[in-house]
């Protein structure tokens, strides 16, 4: 029994061996070579025109999806020069596979659309790893995209897996620059070139603070009256920021503002209502015969 436990051994056990530690090595020098190699494909890609910030999300989103296509594949072809050290042939598997595979494609439409929108989303560069996205009617940070799921993080700490073939429209909230719009509504008895003008004073010293200069591209500044509201009149500010920066700058902003408000006197306005207690005034007024 050791003779013939032996004799495998030599003609197959070490066979399989060696095919094992090509592929762990082929694995480990792809992992190391990919990085570099995305890097300066993407960096050729960009041509400055994009930032910093996607240009790191693009090479870690690239960088993962070939590094797993790549050991899903030299996983693959170790296994097909295995099996027939194992003793068993592979070519009706493989024939078999084939069969298998026209069925599975028939009943497997949403797989094959899932895995076609993955390629295109990703060859287009519509989102990458770490961009905030809506997708199909889910808002969220992304945390990893394949060929044929998109895993969002949405901001109750929901995770949720998008199959690439229900995204229709995806909306990117961190590409290239951010814009602060904000709708601020005052008085009707507030003189309005003094209100745009503490509101651009307000921007101004928010994009020259030393904590957000480097965040801002074009100070918060007031761009119009935008609407007549039932209780005030609403002015449209508008700014531009770095990615993903928008709800940072805006909350403070707004922080900024009130505080600005408050000193100068100009009346925020808020729904009132008014409460009688006993007859009714109305019940006073004369009745006309």
């Amino acid at each position: 029994m050791w003779d013939d436990i032996s004799g495998w051994f030599t003609d197959h056990g070490i066979s399989i061996l060696i095919i094992l530690g090509l592929a762990y090595l082929a694995r480990r020098a792809l992992k190391i070579a990919i990085r570099p190699a995305v890097c300066r494909y993407v960096k050729a890609k960009a041509k400055k025109r994009h930032s910093q910030i996607w240009y790191d999300k693009r090479s870690d989103t690239l960088t993962s999806l070939i590094t797993t296509i790549s050991s899903i594949f030299i996983s693959l072809v170790a296994l097909g020069m295995i099996l027939p050290e194992l003793g068993i042939d592979i070519g009706p598997l493989m024939a078999g596979a084939g069969v298998a595979g026209i069925a599975i494609g028939f009943g497997a439409q949403n797989l094959i659309k899932d895995y076609v929108s993955g390629f295109f989303i990703l060859i287009e560069d519509q989102f990458n790893k770490g961009d905030v996205v809506k997708i199909a009617g889910i808002s969220g940070f992304v945390e990893d995209i394949g060929i044929r799921r998109t895993i969002l993080r949405d901001l109750d700490g929901i995770n949720h897996s998008i199959p690439n073939g229900e995204i229709t429209i995806s909306s990117n909230y961190t590409r290239g620059f951010a814009r602060i719009n904000l709708d601020i509504s005052v008085g009707y008895n507030e003189d309005l070139d003094h209100v745009m003008a503490v509101i651009n004073k307000v921007g101004n010293e928010l994009a020259e603070d030393k904590k957000y200069k480097e965040l801002i591209n074009k100070a918060p500044q007031a761009l119009r009256v935008n609407n007549f509201g039932d209780s005030g009149i609403d002015i449209k500010i508008l700014g531009e920021v770095r990615p993903s920066k928008q709800w940072e700058i805006t909350g403070e902003l707004r922080r900024r503002l009130k505080i600005a408000f408050d000193q100068e006197n100009i009346e925020i306005p808020w729904p009132h209502v008014k409460l009688y207690f006993g007859e009714n005034p109305e019940s006073k007024l004369p009745r006309s015969k």
